[in-house]
């Protein structure tokens, strides 16, 4: 799999799917592996399973990571080191799996603020952008005590804030766009490899 760039001047709102047809999806090349980006909630570790398995591939979420090469869970790294230390050990986490043959990684929902990371992603990856809006973001994190930065006096403005701010910059990485919402993960990994398939068959 050898993702096509669309050049500066190509509009970011008509992206699709840009991939070297002739490949089964099913036995991609291993070399290029497929990221799921989006907001905290949109579901890319639910839906980066199910695909993985479609796929056969081995599937890898970057905050697990994180917690099992730290130890302790991501709200006290953010505690002890703050968020620029977990950006730190996001981006050395995300340069060594893109680097890693056969994967379906699932990130942070932060990970594109770092243009490091933008960079890694649009120039070693194919990535999949999982767009959610900011009230079902909601109700999928408002009982999740595990999200350090919804901590705050108003987290659903706080969600709003972040999708405000992350969104252009997940347009920006994503050669795949897929709209979430209230389906299911396993509907969506389906609509994910059908785009896949089908873009290969043009």
């Amino acid at each position: 799999l050898t993702p096509h760039r669309k050049s500066h001047s190509a509009g970011r709102s008509a992206a699709r799917f840009y991939v070297h047809c002739g490949y089964n999806p099913a036995a991609m090349e291993p070399e290029t592996p497929i990221c799921l980006v989006g907001m905290m909630g949109a579901g890319k570790t639910t839906v980066g399973k199910d695909l993985a398995k479609r796929l056969g591939r081995r599937f890898v979420d970057v905050d697990h990571e994180i917690v099992a090469r730290t130890g302790v869970q991501i709200p006290v790294i953010f505690e002890i080191e703050g968020e620029e230390g977990f950006r730190r050990r996001e981006s050395q986490v995300l340069s060594e799996l893109v680097a890693t043959s056969g994967l379906v990684i699932a990130t942070g929902g932060g990970i594109v603020l770092a243009e490091e990371n933008r960079k890694l992603l649009r120039e070693h990856a194919f990535v999949v952008l999982i767009e959610v809006s900011p009230e079902v973001l909601w109700e999928r994190t408002r009982h999740d005590r595990n999200r350090p930065l919804l901590q705050v006096e108003n987290p659903r403005q706080r969600i709003r804030e972040l999708h405000a701010q992350r969104a252009p910059l997940y347009r920006e990485v994503a050669h795949l766009v897929m709209s979430g919402g209230r389906g299911s993960a396993h509907a969506m990994a389906r609509n994910i490899e059908r785009e896949l398939r089908q873009s290969c068959e043009r």
